[in-house]
């Protein structure tokens, strides 16, 4: 049963609201003056707090302040009289959820009780919601102890409380947005957006509004005013990954935000100012595109403050058992399997691999291997066919799944790497698309361009 403090000296007034307002749906704590009903809003931990703003040794505009001072973040219902209108308007500004004027209407009164309690419950999913992410993005989550790892580990603990902008660099699947949300949920700003941004999925026409945003009618189809990307993480994070495919003529425009700390979206005028910290991803050599002409050199440095670069799984192969456990927990979760143990054996076969995947590719297979496990130990037999490891350098780049001999077409490679990653996590879709990063629609729409068959169709 939610707690309701009243702290209001009209004794009668809070007898009349207690035997009226809610039938018996709150608990209600009373008090007669606003200094102790200062102290009854830490000793009683209430749900919400209705307050008159004319009391004696503590007036409710002061105790709304000092509730403040005191970080406790309560919705505060004001009772207020007629003539305290400039009164009210002032509790309002200071945060007031709402008020009720006297007399007061018992029905009103609990309409905005109800209200403020809904508020209340929404805000600690929220806060829940955020604690279940911050928990999952924690640094220990990041598992390595090769001293690359180690190296990217004190990085992250050195970044987490500036606001320099980071750059990211290493192959696709080693976990680079996971650095990146490691550094925002474990940074100041981690109740703030995380937004990200697939610089590679998005059509040249449409990354500046998808960026900024865009008024309405400023381009065909406009047909609303929309919020981009940059305004929607306020003064939270911005990611933009794989920012090596963004077009020059983007990157000069980002490039004159990133230094102005403002920008317009698409056809407006006004200038919004820009307050999110900026982190970048990509697995090209933005050093060499550089050098080519195809990056700003400008846009580059001022991305790259801080720069990571996140080793593959193939030089860090002393890391594959623990990864591997670590893994094995999360897909135990996800999918409420009981392998409990690995066998020797698996650890041996799985680091006899070069991944071209990286992590997510050991994902995928350890996906399918829970999949067709028959017990709760993890057998080397359970994991699927692949390459073994040759030590040349041309065969390391061809590790995970059977590369053909023969050189063939870029969409027949794509073909083959989308079933493979079907037949890894069962044919589920949802968990394929999370693997290969794509959505649901691409896949959808590649399984009919390759004619893939699924099982049962």
């Amino acid at each position: 049963m939610p707690t309701i403090l009243l702290i209001d000296d009209d004794v009668k007034l809070t007898e009349s609201i207690v035997l009226n307002v809610g039938e018996e749906k709150y608990e209600w704590e009373v008090c007669h003056d606003g200094q102790e009903g200062l102290k009854l809003a830490t000793l009683a931990d209430p749900d919400i707090i209705v307050a008159d703003i004319r009391m004696p040794k503590m007036d409710g505009i002061t105790l709304l302040s000092k509730l403040r001072e005191e970080e406790i973040d309560l919705p505060v219902i004001m009772i207020t009289a007629y003539e305290d209108m400039e009164t009210t308007i002032r509790a309002m500004q200071l945060g007031a959820f709402e008020y009720v004027r006297k007399p007061i209407d018992p029905d009103e009164l609990e309409l905005i009780i109800d209200r403020a309690l809904e508020t209340v419950k929404k805000e600690r999913r929220l806060h829940k919601i955020l604690h279940e992410i911050s928990a999952q993005y924690r640094m220990n989550n990041l598992v390595g102890s090769t001293p690359a790892m180690q190296e990217i580990f004190k990085t992250i603990g050195q970044v987490t409380m500036s606001r320099v902008s980071v750059l990211v660099n290493g192959e696709s699947g080693t976990g680079k947005e996971l650095i990146t949300k490691a550094i925002h949920y474990n940074s100041p700003v981690k109740d703030m957006p995380f937004v990200a941004i697939n610089c590679s999925a998005i059509p040249e026409g449409l990354i500046e509004s998808e960026l900024f945003g865009h008024e309405k009618g400023s381009f065909t189809g406009a047909i609303a005013q929309s919020q981009g990307k940059f305004e929607v993480a306020g003064e939270g994070t911005v990611f933009l990954d794989e920012i090596g495919d963004m077009p020059l003529a983007m990157q000069a425009k980002l490039l004159r935000v990133l230094q102005e700390r403002e920008f317009t979206r698409v056809g407006g005028t006004k200038k919004l100012d820009f307050t999110a910290r900026v982190m970048a991803a990509t697995h090209r050599d933005l050093e060499k595109m550089v050098a080519e002409g195809s990056f700003r050199e400008d846009l580059y440095y001022r991305l790259a403050v801080v720069k990571i670069e996140v080793p593959p799984l193939r030089e860090r192969r002393e890391d594959i058992p623990r990864l591997a456990e670590f893994l094995i927990d999360k897909i135990n979760r996800e999918q409420g399997s009981p392998i409990r143990r690995v066998d020797p054996d698996t650890f041996d076969k799985l680091k006899k691999h070069s991944y071209p995947g990286n992590v997510r590719e050991l994902e995928n297979i350890l996906r399918h291997a829970v999949v067709m496990a028959k017990g709760d130990v993890l057998l080397p037999e359970y994991l699927p066919e692949f390459a073994p490891e040759k030590h040349s350098e041309d065969e390391a780049t061809k590790g995970g799944f059977r590369f053909p001999e023969e050189i063939v077409p870029l969409d027949e490679m794509e073909k083959r790497y989308i079933i493979h990653t079907l037949q890894c996590v069962g044919w589920k879709k949802k968990q394929a698309c999370d693997l290969l990063n794509i959505a649901r629609t691409t896949l959808d729409r590649k399984i009919e361009q390759y004619g893939i068959k699924l099982p049962g169709k």
